[in-house]
């Protein structure tokens, strides 16, 4: 395929959707605005990390302390976090868990630990956030709160001040550091030029030329559903063959996990899953699995993506923990449909035993306009784990 040179520099397919957006248009905010609002006091922390900043998003970085608490909670209009700590316990500073030198977080605990960063956002400027890949795959719930916060993850136009990270490990125990990074945050331009919500044209070419999904059969699902909205399935068949695996269930009593370490054995946290000829799984309630979507997705650089949180129609169970898929993921310029890349789930039951079939539709993945084409892509500008994935761990286990 040839390719065109774009404003910045870089190249793309002459088929490909505008490379670049001036001005302050609507949209996700690319890395380049992350930087300078890191420059400017938008963003503030205290000394950096030369890789925080990721191609649509901010990785968020634990402070000093945790606080071990018994409920989850959100402070609610007019109240800070901390004050809501005090209110449920008085003497909560006196338990705290110092993360200066290193400590462990017990699966099943709910902490509250005050993150590095806090931002002063703009009156046109909301944030969302979501678990980077690796918590998600190492089963620990994290959810952001903001003072005066009636919902987690989100921070509305114009926060000023503080935020804070609730962390509740729930297969695996837990070592971590101040300055370990469980969460990210993007941000939203949600008022200025041009209009946020892709276009149904937009998104007809997109799937036309193959640019977000290898497969035809989801490009027509896709055709027939809302504008933006990708469904996904899940494989249990991996190439067909008995014994493949095709996904790991999490080990009940493992040892516990230092999120610097990356030489584990998987066989001693995680049990695979091979592949039968019935295609088919029965989740168990309350067990936690890691399996994979059958279709290759990318995100082309113009876009980013997201899982949609838990949704009862596709099944009384939760697939992902980690939403964010950034602009780059399985996309390549060279590419003339979408890359090798593989969504990763983590899955888990609710209530009653689930069953799973191949290639049953388990959820949707949501296309949104990036403000401007950003200047660090997935997988080819920055180190990327996941990048070309198929059924992959967390990066904190050694490849089987």
């Amino acid at each position: 395929m040839n390719e065109v040179m774009t404003k910045n520099g870089s190249t793309a397919s002459p088929g490909s959707i505008a490379p670049i957006r001036g001005g302050d248009y609507t949209g996700i905010l690319p890395s380049q605005k992350i930087q300078e609002m890191l420059n400017s006091g938008e963003i503030s922390t205290m000394m950096p990390d030369h890789d925080q900043i990721q191609p649509a998003s901010i990785d968020l970085r634990l402070g000093d302390y945790a606080y071990p608490v018994d409920t989850s909670f959100l402070p609610g209009k007019g109240i800070k976090v901390l004050d809501k700590l005090k209110q449920l316990d008085d003497r909560f500073a006196d338990f705290k868990i110092d993360l200066s030198q290193g400590a462990v977080l017990e699966k099943g605990r709910v902490y509250v630990i005050p993150l590095l960063e806090s931002i002063n956002l703009r009156s046109d400027v909301a944030a969302f956030a979501n678990p980077k890949s690796s918590t998600g795959r190492l089963d620990i719930l994290t959810r952001l709160i903001a003072d005066e916060a009636t919902s987690f993850d989100q921070v509305s136009e114009g926060y000023k001040g503080k935020l804070f990270i609730e962390v509740a490990p729930r297969s695996f125990s837990i070592v971590v550091k101040t300055g370990a990074r469980l969460n990210q945050l993007r941000f939203r331009r949600t008022r200025g030029e041009g209009a946020k919500a892709i276009s149904a044209s937009e998104w007809k070419k997109l799937l036309d030329e193959g640019q977000i999904v290898d497969s035809s059969d989801h490009e027509t699902n896709a055709r027939s559903i809302k504008t933006g909205l990708l469904p996904f399935t899940v494989d249990l068949k991996g190439s067909g063959n008995e014994g493949d695996i095709i996904g790991y269930r999490s080990k009940k009593h493992a040892k516990r996990i230092d999120l610097e370490r990356r030489d584990y054995d998987p066989l001693d946290f995680w049990e695979p899953i091979f592949y039968h000829k019935t295609s088919s799984l029965i989740l168990d309630p309350d067990e936690f699995y890691i399996l994979m979507t059958k279709e290759a997705i990318a995100v082309p650089p113009e876009y980013a993506a997201e899982m949609l949180p838990y949704d009862t129609r596709a099944g009384e169970f939760r697939v992902h923990y980690a939403g964010f898929f950034d602009p780059g993921f399985g996309w390549s310029a060279k590419a003339t449909k979408a890359g090798s890349s593989r969504g990763v789930l983590e899955v888990r039951s609710h209530e009653v035993p689930f069953l799973l079939e191949h290639g049953q539709t388990v959820g949707w993945l949501r296309y949104e306009r990036m403000a401007a084409r950003p200047e660090l892509l997935y997988g080819q500008d920055i180190h990327s784990n996941y990048q070309g994935q198929s059924l992959k761990l967390a990066k904190q286990f050694k490849q089987l």
